[in-house]
């Protein structure tokens, strides 16, 4: 499985669209140029709040893929965020893993949004 299908999973009901196909589209058109149904917007912020209210640690989400990885118990080392960054194809060098850690959250979380999730615009940005 994908590192950002296990994010997906780990955010989205299991009866959203976007987790139950089996690689999520980025709001594809639907067959015959028909747009696609709307997907039930789900609120990525409220989850992610409420998950790191239960933490144990304080976890700066909005702004840290490894702590938005960790608050989701998913595997956070520079491996794992490097195959993120090649599953969102990055073009970046991955060896300077502050900058690509700072794209990674940006596109997470556009994904996220592109997927059916509702983020804030600062977020995104």
């Amino acid at each position: 499985m994908s590192i950002f299908k296990a994010i997906l999973d780990k955010i989205f009901p299991s009866s959203h669209p976007a987790v139950a196909q089996e690689a999520p589209p980025a709001a594809a058109p639907a067959p015959g140029g028909a747009a696609a149904p709307a997907m039930p917007a789900v609120d990525v912020e409220n989850i992610l709040n409420a998950l790191a209210a239960k933490s144990p640690e304080k976890l700066n989400w909005k702004t840290s893929i490894v702590d938005l990885m960790k608050l989701l118990g998913l595997d956070s080392s520079l491996a794992a965020r490097k195959q993120l960054a090649t599953e969102l194809h990055y073009s970046g060098d991955t060896n300077d893993s502050a900058s690509m850690n700072i794209w990674l959250h940006k596109q997470v979380m556009q994904k996220l949004a592109d997927n059916g999730g509702k983020v804030p615009d600062d977020l995104k940005k």
